[in-house]
């Protein structure tokens, strides 16, 4: 049955952004830019609908009240796709620093365009980088927030931390709060994988990390404060889940957990 639940998931979640992305096209394009976020946050939610129902995958998320009311950093922990789009709706003006190439995508890349998101030519060096941060400056300056995965590319669930110093670089250079966010999605949504298992899990969002410090030792608070919440994460939904079938890295997490006294 997951099998079975997984492919039929998998077809409707792709033919929903399809049809979504043609149908409310002119809804989208005709709106002013923040008002426009209501098509992509819909169809976010409308895919949390279809998981829950034809897969059984829930969430909560704690925290909400940690979001600052000032421009700030999100930075979750990435596992899957899931955590690339899920969070929209509870955000109110987020943008991606994104490859160039995701804009020349017919369609979608217009829907990005739109949203000013700050395309990077990743070989760029010197003044085309400098545009970014420029850029994302400007974007902040507006009230918006901006979303940044730290490890900078999706790790499973329990994998040992692999933090990117890019992420302290902005954190310097822009001033602002950091708000990490700690989560195992990677457990039910595995990357790289089309089965998709049912269960529950928590997004934990942390109390911002104040602007100002140092940035060694911001990335090590970082580091230490999102890790903590997502080994205590990791235990908590492998107890509440024993059904789901755990990847080498949480099992190898698990055991030293254990061993540690902390499962």
């Amino acid at each position: 049955m997951i099998v079975l639940r997984s492919i039929l998931f998998n077809v409707v979640f792709y033919a929903n952004l399809i049809v979504q992305m043609i149908v409310l096209t002119p809804i989208y394009f005709l709106l002013p830019r923040k008002k426009a976020w209501f098509v992509p946050k819909n169809w976010v939610r409308s895919n949390h609908w279809l998981m829950e129902k034809m897969v059984g995958t829930t969430f909560e998320i704690e925290g909400l009240e940690n979001i600052p009311d000032v421009p700030y950093i999100f930075a979750p922990k990435h596992q899957s796709f899931w955590d690339a789009y899920a969070l929209l709706p509870w955000l109110s003006d987020p943008f991606y620093i994104l490859k160039r190439e995701l804009t020349w995508i017919p369609l979608f890349g217009w829907y990005v365009l739109k949203q000013r998101m700050v395309p990077v030519n990743r070989a760029a060096r010197g003044k085309a980088m400098t545009g970014v941060m420029d850029r994302t400056k400007q974007e902040m300056a507006t009230g918006r927030e901006l979303i940044i995965y730290p490890e900078g590319t999706r790790r499973p669930p329990g994998a040992p931390p692999e933090y990117k110093y890019g992420i302290a670089r902005l954190y310097r250079d822009l001033n602002v709060p950091v708000v990490p966010v700690a989560m195992h999605p990677g457990l039910f949504w595995p990357r790289r994988k089309f089965l998709r298992f049912p269960g529950h899990f928590k997004v934990r969002i942390l109390p911002p990390i104040e602007a100002g410090m140092d940035p060694d030792a911001f990335l090590k608070k970082l580091v230490e404060v999102t890790e903590k919440a997502s080994d205590e994460l990791l235990v908590e939904t492998v107890k509440a889940n024993p059904h789901v079938p755990l990847p080498p890295t949480a099992e190898q997490r698990m055991k030293e957990l254990k061993a540690e006294g902390r499962a």
